[in-house]
Formats: C-alpha cells, structure tokens, sequence
C-alpha cells in the first residue's frame, strides 16, 4: 500500500515539474528539428542495409539450393541514402501583412 502511495505522490510531483517548464528557444527547436532528420536517415542507412544483406542471402540460397529454392519473388532493388544533409527550414517570416484591395474606379453615372 505505501509503495502505491510514494509511486503516486512522484507522479503528481514530476508532472506538476513537468508543466512548469518554460517552451524550448528557436534554437532548441532547431536542434531537436535536426536531431529527429538525423534519426529518420539513420532508419533509411538502416533499412539500405538490411536490404543488401537480404539480396546477398538471397542469391546465395539461389546459388546452393537451386532445386528446392523455387523462383525468387521480384522485389524493388535497394536505394541508398546518401550520405546525411541537413538544410534547416527557412525561419517563419513575419505574418505577411494584406496588401490594400485595389481602388475601383468611379463609373460615371448617367444622366
């Protein structure tokens, strides 16, 4: 019962320290803009390779059980990556402000 109540009381208290804190800087946000374009081509490098070791296998199996391996699938060739780049996004330019509608000119009235 009391490991209950401690594990509680630090939930309140951790979410309550949580809410506190200030919202990340430009700059935090770049980084951590930056940080996740690193992980997302890291999951790609990784897919690359897999993919590869997955060809090499597969021509392998070919190679040595050509009776009972059967005709192998049609898959889409590996595409590497490339090497990581990052362009940071342009930064949010000022709320563009309405250009004034254009003046309608007069139609003279007839009389």
């Amino acid at each position: 019962m009391n490991k209950i109540l401690l594990a509680l009381t630090l939930a309140v208290a951790s979410a309550t320290a949580v809410a506190k804190l200030p919202a990340p800087s430009d700059e935090a946000k770049a980084k951590a803009a930056e940080a996740a374009a690193k992980t997302a081509h890291a999951g790609k490098a990784d897919a690359y390779l897999l993919c590869k070791s997955q060809d090499k296998v597969a021509a392998h199996v070919q190679k040595t059980n050509k009776a009972k391996a059967g005709k192998p699938a049609a898959t889409p060739p590996c595409t590497d990556p490339g090497k990581f780049v990052y362009t940071p996004p342009e930064t949010m330019a000022p709320a563009v402000v309405a250009a004034p509608a254009p003046a309608v000119a007069a139609v003279p009235s007839k009389k």
